[in-house]
């Protein structure tokens, strides 16, 4: 306890580990940077004798007081105190008090996602020479765990809004296929309702910045992940250098609020996508294959980037024209023409032609080849006949052999196709006519169109330099300066500006043609997914930021202690890094469909990428994390302080988008993965560790090729990573029930790559602090020489007093781990809690 100088009361402060015959205790009491203590604070030592530890129940033994400033005048840094009876008149014996100083190791500063409160403990440790190791637990909250939700759900809400609005540009349809837009626009004005509710929600909420785990089932708080903290181990030993080792521990990411009655996302989008083919029979539209859904979203993405990029270089061009700038017009030129020829490879896709024929098929008045000799029925300019409607839509493209959708692009059921083999010249605005015949390749002849403009622009632009080449080298010399200045500068810009008008045009004429074509192709997905693929979207949104949250906080921890490492930055920018999360789930009951969630949820942070920039200001507001993008892909932008980001490596500071390799092994240890190893199937978790497994290795030999060895950190272990890699192989492929090794060898694996290491359960609590606090004590005796003897006793203390156990009573408000005595008998023996740390408790 502390004697508070205002007050002149006592304040309840700290306690250490409870010991046995020898009362050597382990754990240290630290005032944190921001506690008011100076050298007149008093400290009150009361000890007791703990005569039960699972009841906790202990008698007094003895008490003594000391002030910090004796403790910092003492000559060894050690005060010997005697204790005193409570009447303060009989001795019960000595104790001594140390002063404990970490190493000189700078601090790397993460405030600006961590909370002001940490969680921090002390240790100290014998090490195998008989020396004593300083230890400091520290875990915090993380900001970013609401804010990377709410910036998704923004925009998750931006990108249905513009998907609504691009429906609604489609134009007139005829009324099979109106009614179908119809339902898919009230499809997502739910979601963009219940987004915007749940938005809203979040907004109120303000206290901890983090969701403790009895309300993950809460559907306000579904996309926010559960128990998000960071957790850092320093470590100073005797001449040698401080180390850190930093760890993320989250509640596996899964929709807890919509329940795992049948199944996670893995599970259910199998089954959606074995599904689709007959919900578009049921429904009457084109049945596209998830390839081609894909790519349709892929070009939708490629062309509203490439389309605003094109108009701003063509300016660029033109500005250079303007200042007759030989090398600016040479490298606007180049880069015009490299977006413009990307910009027309992907409209060279004959999904965008056969679409395109699709829609035309779906608009009033479409009068197929079986239809255009009946004079009674194709005349009328208003609308067709319910028996001719019936007709146009048994007739769209897809189902006849030879159209293009069968062959190129999808199948169609319950749908024809005829080819219309002329029509009129695409205009802006008014494409694809309607009453009349669309020419298949007026298309070929639209994009054919930007690559002939394009062509233009090129050799207007080498006529001009060539002239002006020709002009300075037949000059005299004394007349040269004259004829520059005399001459028009407009004369660049307004002969380029006729062709450079015209490329500019044809872009936006066939971006937006392909923009409908590819629209419709999702309005086929969209249809055929009322409600299963919808829901499936929301699933999936919610996993997906619980993920998301966990992956930057985990980016930005390693970001900054690395920042001053060259060979990380080289590694990050060349390669990537490698992010391993560690699951300890079960493969039965309801874990098995978290189990699902996370998988796919942790698969889609490939679709993520990283980039760092320079902050406006150090305010703590400009140093967060922003997303932007869709979820076809998503970047998140790093903010660093001005002094920071000068120091970065060149391809960093130009924005060079980081990768990050996501990778997930899952070994489950309770009671009911010995049910599921027994009676049940494992199977999904022998797929995910293989398939893991295979990307990691894919990852270490990128990262071989392209890095040397020795940038990589050093460890005393002798083990090398390719070693490591052999062992892990061998252990995804062994039958062995509740192998662990697994677990063990690929976190190993992950701090030799610099990589990002996550430890997950149902709520990163339990398991997950047990797993945490293990895997803390083997580096210690691995790469710090923990003695052997002091092993055990380490593990315990950092169960029973450590930041985990913080966690518990953060989560819970109560200091026990919710195991019981049957369930730990099926435990791992290095997994259980010591005695007195667990019982029956609401988790």
């Amino acid at each position: 306890t502390v004697v508070d100088p205002y007050k002149q009361c006592l304040l309840s402060h700290s306690c250490t580990e409870i010991v046995g015959v020898d009362p050597l205790f382990l754990k240290g009491v630290t005032f944190p940077s921001e506690y008011p203590a100076n050298p007149d604070t008093v400290v009150k030592l009361t000890v007791y004798d703990a005569k039960d530890k699972s009841q906790e129940s202990s008698s007094f033994l003895g008490s003594a007081t000391f002030s910090v400033g004796d403790l910092l005048r003492a000559k060894d840094e050690r005060l010997t105190l005697s204790l005193r009876s409570s009447d303060g008149v009989c001795a019960a014996g000595t104790i001594v008090v140390s002063r404990l100083k970490m190493g000189e190791m700078e601090e790397v500063d993460v405030d600006n996602i961590a909370t002001d409160l940490p969680a921090q403990k002390v240790y100290r440790f014998q090490t195998m020479d008989s020396k004593w190791m300083l230890v400091r637990e520290q875990m915090e909250e993380c900001t970013l765990s609401f804010s990377i939700p709410k910036q998704l759900l923004t925009l998750y809400i931006q990108e249905d809004m513009s998907r609504v609005q691009d429906l609604r540009d489609l134009g007139e349809l005829s009324p099979h296929w109106d009614n179908l837009r119809k339902e898919v626009m009230i499809q997502y004005g739910g979601i963009i309702s219940s987004y915007q509710e749940t938005l809203a929600e979040l907004d109120k909420i303000s206290g901890p910045s983090f969701k403790p785990s009895c309300c993950k089932a809460q559907k306000p708080l579904e996309f926010i992940p559960i128990n998000l903290h960071t957790q850092r181990m320093r470590v100073t030993c005797p001449k040698k250098t401080d180390a850190l080792y930093d760890i993320i521990t989250v509640g596996a990411p899964a929709a807890h609020f919509q329940g795992f009655k049948s199944g996670g996302l893995q599970r259910l989008l199998h089954r959606y996508d074995a599904e689709k083919k007959s919900f578009s029979t049921a429904y009457q539209c084109i049945y596209y294959s998830p390839e081609h859904t894909a790519k349709a979203q892929e070009v939708l993405s490629t062309m509203s980037l490439l389309q605003p990029l094109i108009t701003s270089l063509a300016g660029q061009l033109l500005q250079a024209a303007r200042e007759r700038s030989s090398a600016g017009l040479r490298d606007a030129l180049k880069n015009l023409s490299d977006k413009t020829e990307q910009f027309v490879h992907t409209l060279k896709d004959e999904l965008v032609k056969s679409a395109l024929l699709a829609l035309h098929a779906a608009q009033p008045g479409y009068v197929s080849k079986n239809q255009k000799h009946s004079p009674g029925k194709a005349g009328h300019q208003g609308s067709v006949s319910q028996s001719n409607e019936q007709s146009s839509v048994q007739e769209l493209p897809g189902h006849c052999p030879t159209s293009a959708v069968a062959e190129g692009t999808g199948e169609c059921n319950n749908v024809g196709a005829s080819h219309i083999n002329s029509g009129p010249t695409l205009k802006h605005q008014d494409s694809i006519p309607q009453h009349k015949e669309f020419d298949e390749e007026e298309w070929d002849r639209l994009w054919a169109n930007v690559a002939k403009c394009l062509n233009c622009v090129i050799a207007m632009v080498d006529k001009l330099l060539d002239e002006d080449h020709c002009k300075q080298e037949t000059v005299p010399e004394q007349q040269l300066a004259d004829v520059i200045t005399s001459h028009n500068p407009g004369d660049w810009r307004e002969q380029l500006t006729p062709v450079v008008s015209r490329l500019q045009e044809c872009v936006l004429v066939v971006e937006e043609q392909a923009k409908r074509a590819m629209t419709f192709v999702l309005l086929q997905e969209a249809a055929c997914s009322i409600p299963q693929g919808f829901l499936l979207q929301q699933r999936r949104d919610v996993v997906f930021s619980q993920a998301l949250a966990a992956m930057a906080c985990g980016f930005v921890m390693r970001l900054y202690a690395g920042m001053r490492d060259k060979d990380f930055l080289k590694q990050l920018h060349l390669v990537g890094l490698v992010a391993q999360f560690e699951s300890l789930l079960s493969t039965y009951s309801e874990e098995i469909g978290m189990l699902e969630d996370m998988e796919v949820g942790i698969s889609d942070l490939q679709r993520v990428t990283f980039r760092i920039t320079e902050a406006k200001t150090d305010d703590l507001s400009d140093l967060q994390p922003l997303v932007c993008g869709q979820r076809d892909h998503f970047t998140v932008e790093v903010p660093l302080p001005q002094v920071v980001f000068k120091t970065l490596p060149q391809e960093i500071k130009e924005g060079k988008p980081l990768r990050v390799y996501p990778v997930l092994f899952n070994v489950g240890i309770n009671e009911q993965q010995t049910i599921a190893e027994r009676f049940g199937d494992i199977s999904l978790q022998e797929r995910i560790n293989q398939k893991n497994f295979e990307t990691l290795e894919a990852y270490y030999k990128s990262l071989s090729e392209k890095v040397p060895v020795e940038c990589l950190p050093c460890f005393q272990t002798q083990t090398d990573v390719k070693g490591l890699l052999e062992t892990l192989g061998q252990n995804v492929v062994t039958k062995k029930r509740k192998n662990v090794e697994i677990l063990w060898v690929a976190g190993a694996i992950c701090r030799r790559l610099n990589g990002i290491r996550f430890t997950s359960c149902k709520s990163a609590k339990d398991r997950t602090s047990m797993s945490v606090t293990l895997e803390q004590c083997a580096l210690l005796r691995d790469e710090h020489q923990l003695s052997k003897d002091f092993f055990v006793r380490a593990l315990d203390c950092m169960r029973r007093e450590g930041c985990r156990i913080e966690n518990v009573q953060k989560n819970i408000r109560c200091r026990k781990y919710a195991f019981n005595m049957l369930q730990l008998m099926a435990f791992p023996k290095s997994y259980r809690p010591p005695e007195g740390t667990y019982g029956k408790v609401d988790s």
